[in-house]
């Protein structure tokens, strides 16, 4: 399952140089948008076991749901 940069995911965690995190957070900044979900207390819990069962990230699964949902509106 590929990162939020699209590359594959390491297993295992490794140092990560401050240039480095200065580096991916200036790509994310340009080439992404952020959005603020709320949901209510627990419900973030149920998401994120969702998502984790299928192999998803809570991004990933939430962006699919969102394109699915859309798709499926613009057919109407």
């Amino acid at each position: 399952m590929p990162n939020i940069q699209g590359l594959p995911r390491k297993e295992k965690a490794m140092a990560v140089s401050k240039s480095q995190q200065k580096a991916v957070h200036k790509y994310v900044k340009a080439n992404y948008d952020r959005i603020e979900l709320t949901v209510p207390k627990g419900r973030k819990d149920t998401i994120k076991a969702h998502a984790g069962a299928r192999g998803e990230s809570v991004n990933s699964f939430i962006g699919r749901a969102i394109d699915e949902t859309m798709e499926r509106d613009s057919e109407n």
